[in-house]
């Protein structure tokens, strides 16, 4: 799900763009007025639109977009990882009893409990297993993750969401990830 953009003055050139939900991009351009924020530091580097849209970068283009950020007054933002804490059970790895108990914290911190918690890796563990018994990251999993695994082929068919689901899934991946922000998504 990351992009390989060409950084053109006040816009950005993502192939792929178009037609992603909630992103203000026709043709795949991105101007830097619909920009809100951005973090080149992330994993992967991110782009945050005021739509609300979290448009992803590939690591190789993080100076390129610091630059971008500089050059157009786009405020660098570093967030909580909510995905990376809710996903760190499928990581081809174990952590230790203080390790979780520090994440569930993380997570309480963004405003999810731990029966939510639950249910969220409810819901996508079988994608992430999936996903991670072929890539075996040990390190990090987050949300350029999860739709990788969603809408990629890196995973059987039966256990990718649907086509007609999309919009929504990414919708409620989304808001999940903006729970530091304070937002409250709901289910599809």
């Amino acid at each position: 799900m990351s992009h390989d953009p060409l950084f053109d003055g006040d816009r950005v050139l993502l192939a792929g763009l178009a037609g992603l939900p909630g992103a203000d991009a026709p043709a795949g351009v991105l101007s830097a007025a619909a920009v809100r924020e951005a973090d080149p530091d992330a994993a992967p580097p991110e782009i945050r639109t005021l739509a609300g849209e979290i448009l992803f970068v590939s690591a190789a283009h993080r100076a390129g977009l610091r630059r971008f950020c500089a050059a157009n007054g786009i405020p660098p933002r570093a967030r909580p990882d909510v995905w990376g804490d809710l996903l760190e059970p499928f990581l081809d790895t174990e952590s230790t009893h203080g390790g979780r108990v520090a994440t569930l914290e993380r997570l309480a911190a963004a405003g999810l409990d731990a029966d939510e918690t639950a249910r969220i890796r409810e819901r996508v563990g079988p994608l992430m297993a999936a996903y991670n018994a072929v890539r075996w990251d040990w390190s990090h999993l987050g949300l350029a993750d999860l739709l990788d695994a969603a809408f990629g082929t890196s995973v059987p068919e039966e256990l990718r969401i649907p086509q007609r689901e999309r919009d929504a899934f990414r919708a409620w991946a989304t808001a999940i990830a903006n729970r530091a922000d304070g937002e409250r998504p709901t289910a599809p």
